[in-house]
């Protein structure tokens, strides 16, 4: 089985998908993942870019990721791309990588690119190309999910758990190699938020750790 994992910024992948991701490896799937965007100066130094690309390239070897693409889209600035180009982009990569799973972020997170990555995931997913996506899911990011202006249509709802208790560790590990972006607690993106959540998406179905997706399309 083949799974993509559409991320808006290197760590989204690890922070949503990463436990997920690590079973689905060490149950001999192939797991690729597309990062959209990339840090453009002026809002992000030379040394921060080519630092992030590094751990982002060095996490996914670790965690045995079969592919990655870097769409190169300029971060925290994707609503200047025309939306043909970008539901373009992300329709090529399913067509190369014809994933049996589609993971891509919450719509209703605060960051806008991930809203913009959501929307055009959405629209390279019509079941009307060559490859047809059975099975199609949002994840939750910490630092962005539950962080929007709280109504109904922004509120993430998870109806899929994935058990990830024997990879909770793994996930963690892969999330150390995001040096740059891992904060202290109380930060959202810290180790022990990561964990924390974890924790109690595990108590919601009766496991030690788990994931949580909303799913947005399944084709039986």
């Amino acid at each position: 089985m083949k799974k993509l994992i559409i991320a808006p910024h290197s760590d989204d992948e690890v922070l949503g998908v990463g436990g997920t991701a690590l079973r689905a490896i060490a149950e001999k799937c192939d797991v690729y993942v597309c990062i959209v965007t990339v840090g453009t100066e002026p809002i992000f130094s030379t040394e921060k870019i080519s630092e992030l690309r590094k751990e982002s390239i060095k996490c996914h070897k670790n965690m045995g990721i079969k592919g990655t693409y870097y769409l190169d889209y300029p971060a925290a600035m994707l609503e200047v791309i025309p939306r043909h180009e970008l539901n373009s982009s992300i329709l090529q990569v399913i067509l190369e990588v014809k994933p049996d799973e589609i993971y891509f972020p919450h719509w209703g997170d605060m960051q806008r690119d991930h809203q913009l990555v959501a929307e055009a995931s959405m629209v390279a997913l019509r079941p009307k190309y060559d490859h047809v996506v059975r099975h199609i899911y949002a994840y939750e990011t910490l630092s962005e999910t539950g962080w929007n202006i709280p109504n109904l249509q922004n509120e993430f709802v998870p109806n899929v758990y994935v058990d990830i208790s024997e990879y909770l560790a793994g996930k963690i590990e892969a999330m150390k190699l995001y040096d740059s972006q891992l904060g202290s607690f109380p930060a959202a993106r810290s180790v022990e938020a990561m964990e924390a959540l974890a924790r109690y998406r595990g108590a919601t179905i009766g496991v030690s750790a788990a994931e949580a997706f909303e799913l947005v399309r399944e084709i039986i």
